[in-house]
């Protein structure tokens, strides 16, 4: 038993045909405590591809379910396969430009990464890193919210935040991290270069090793009484004086 609906692949059979016909996943759900061998075959099919598994109440099946049949195994359908840190920065050596590219750690209201999405994309960045766990990923809400960008935008999926800037800095990158408490003013930061921008989470902000990692905290300037900007509103007025900079260079 099992089928598609919407976003969601519900069933063993169904989920294990998607996995097999390489169908974008976004994130499987198995339920918790099971030891059915063909569960297990399923979980490891789906990390073997990349695809973040949680092992989750069967309450919470249940509500997720459409079907009312999910045999302890429901798969989130992604709008598209993940892309790499390299496939965003070949992007921007197709285009001919410095990289300029967008880390979100662990955003996870999807509409926040949405919203993160469709800005990076009208600003001109080359693609978006988000963490594998403790994060929306690329499904329909987040799809809906982007208003189309995530279809044009690389978005990367990695196992560390932390361990992508590592790699982003060897590549040349300059990593700028959104910090309420940075030292480094929004309008006397020089984003010249090659730029890497990091957004932290909406309750926590950036953790503290992707903070050890960033060479810059920038602040954005508030006048009035509440303290900080929601992470997709400070995204995108950090990316468009991104974007003010790199078009007065040219």
């Amino acid at each position: 038993m099992g089928e598609l609906k919407n976003d969601i692949i519900e069933g063993r059979n169904a989920v294990l045909e998607a996995l097999r016909a390489g169908r974008a996943i976004d994130k499987l759900y198995i339920a918790r405590g099971e030891t059915d061998r063909a569960l297990g075959h399923i979980a490891g099919l789906a990390r073997e591809r990349g695809i973040a598994v949680s092992d989750c109440d069967r309450r919470k099946l249940d509500a997720m379910s459409v079907t009312k049949a999910h045999q302890g195994v429901i798969a989130v359908c992604a709008l598209r396969s993940y892309a790499s840190l390299d496939d965003i920065l070949a992007v921007a050596a197709e285009r001919g430009e410095e990289p300029f590219v967008v880390v979100c750690d662990e955003i996870s209201d999807p509409h926040n990464l949405g919203a993160i999405i469709r800005s990076a994309e009208c600003a001109g960045a080359h693609g978006v890193v988000i963490p594998k766990h403790r994060s929306a990923g690329l499904t329909a809400v987040v799809g809906k919210t982007s208003a189309g960008a995530a279809e044009h935008m690389a978005v990367a999926r990695v196992a560390s935040v932390a361990a992508a800037l590592e790699e982003l800095k060897a590549r040349g990158l300059w990593v700028y991290g959104a910090a309420a408490e940075g030292s480094s003013p929004m309008w006397e930061t020089d984003f010249s270069g090659p730029v890497c921008l990091v957004i932290g989470s909406e309750g926590e902000g950036l953790g503290r090793l992707v903070r050890e990692r960033c060479d810059f905290l920038v602040s954005i300037p508030l006048r009035g009484q509440v303290s900080s900007l929601n992470a997709s509103a400070a995204a995108a007025v950090l990316l468009y004086e991104i974007l003010r900079q790199k078009s007065a260079g040219k």
